[in-house]
């Protein structure tokens, strides 16, 4: 980065070229601060407010991002990229109908604009408007064949609509054009799993394996379709990774999947406890975006949430509910809050878990005497010969009933509640799970 004091007489481009380089190597306090510089001279320069919006966005800042972007777009209207680039920020503040128009305007400016069109498709998935998505991620691959990002997203729509055999066409033809693409080779092999193709889906893996053989998402995925090398819970880096690629689109997605795990664990906590308002000490372990927030911050005086994923914490701490949000393993978390709370919940988070012993301890000695335990576990037939857990294919693990049962009695609870759910619905069939809730003894 140039000295503070040979800015002055550095001229605009050049201030904007360092501005933008380093925002590219994510130097972004530099990066903001020479945008500054640049709009203190042109305080309507178009790519400097752009750019600065942008950078604001990957903050997380949305409302200053919306601001700056519009500013871009009133000093050149006709700039499709500035557009398309505010619906990008509208998706993420989940503001829809805004994003929609703003799609709808760069395509109508540049009709050949296929990032726009791919983004309006996203969103018309996300929002629940199947036909409306197909059409536009259609338009874009009829523009751009060779567009890996729309045959990703089409691929992803397809799964979530049932339809894996055309899923599974646009994944092979999309990896001609990008053969590493590592969200392609696991849309690829969770839709082989989903035909009861496993030997395609282990193909799948291992060809990753091939090509990069330290690959945590191939090894893992590969142990849940073959049996072998399972591991008693996913990776942490693994876990971070899936939950940071979609922190800002988490809870539309789960909320067109029906998701109830959050719902179902506060209910669970009402029929097991009775507390005044603002009364508890509770912990969300795994509280991913929050969704169990607006759910328990009534009960709380002190609401605590703690995840691996820092995209997920950083959309948690947007809801203003969380007195403390806290990157960390919960394992390692609980265990370092002896008695520390009257509620511990976990949503949909024990499925990232095979043996549940651990977590079962922890979880024990992080509560008071008499403290409540609820949370939700997706289920496996409850049968002699089953085993304690399975990993699937899809990362995740299901648990049966009697192995529950026995970790959370080994750790000590007691009053034990089993509730079969239906905890959200995957390429139209129901998850089934349980909605566990327990009582650490006086």
């Amino acid at each position: 980065m140039t000295a503070p004091a040979a800015l002055p007489t550095a001229d605009t481009q050049s201030l904007l070229q360092q501005a933008m380089q380093e925002h590219s190597s994510g130097h972004f306090d530099a990066a903001q601060g020479l945008y500054a510089h640049v709009l203190e001279r042109q305080p309507e320069h178009a790519d400097a407010l752009h750019l600065l919006g942008v950078l604001q966005a990957q903050r997380g800042r949305h409302a200053d991002a919306a601001v700056l972007i519009d500013r871009a777009i009133q000093a050149q209207p006709g700039e499709a990229m500035f557009h398309n680039n505010l619906g990008n920020v509208f998706v993420e503040a989940e503001r829809f109908q805004e994003a929609e128009r703003q799609y709808a305007i760069a395509i109508t400016l540049d009709p050949e604009r296929v990032d726009a069109l791919n983004n309006l498709g996203v969103l018309f998935s996300r929002t629940q408007r199947a036909e409306d998505a197909e059409r536009a991620l259609l338009q874009a691959l009829k523009l751009a064949p060779d567009f890996a990002d729309a045959r990703q997203n089409l691929a992803n729509h397809y799964l979530r609509s049932g339809r894996i055999s055309e899923a599974v066409q646009h994944c092979c033809d999309a990896l001609i054009v990008a053969p590493r693409n590592t969200a392609l080779r696991r849309v690829l092999g969770l839709a082989y799993s989903l035909m009861d193709r496993n030997d395609l889906a282990i193909e799948v893996y291992r060809h990753w394996l091939r090509d990069e053989p330290d690959n945590e998402i191939a090894r893992f995925h590969l142990a849940a379709c073959t049996g072998q090398g399972v591991p008693e819970r996913a990776p942490d880096n693994y876990v971070a990774g899936v939950f940071d690629s979609f922190a800002n689109s988490f809870d539309a997605k789960l909320a067109a999947l029906e998701y109830r795990a959050p719902e179902l664990v506060a209910q669970a906590v009402a029929r097991r406890m009775t507390p005044a308002p603002g009364s508890l000490r509770a912990l969300d372990a795994g509280c991913g975006t929050g969704l169990c927030g607006p759910l328990l911050a009534p009960w709380c005086k002190q609401l605590v949430g703690v995840d691996l994923s820092e995209g997920m914490l950083r959309r948690a701490a947007q809801r203003r509910l969380y007195h403390g949000l806290f990157k960390a393993d919960l394992v390692a978390f609980l265990q370092a809050q002896p008695a520390a709370y009257e509620l511990v919940v976990s949503a949909d988070t024990l499925c990232y878990f095979g043996a549940l012993e651990s977590f079962a301890a922890a979880a024990a000695a992080s509560l008071v005497g008499g403290g409540v335990l609820a949370f939700t576990v997706e289920a496996h037939q409850d049968t002699e010969g089953q085993p304690a857990s399975r990993l699937q294919p899809n990362g995740r693990y299901s648990h049966r009933r009697q192995y529950v049962h026995d970790a959370l009695a080994e750790a000590g609870f007691g009053a034990l509640e089993f509730e079969a759910v239906v905890l959200r619905m995957e390429a139209h069939e129901p998850v089934n799970g349980w909605l566990v809730s327990a009582v650490k003894p006086q």
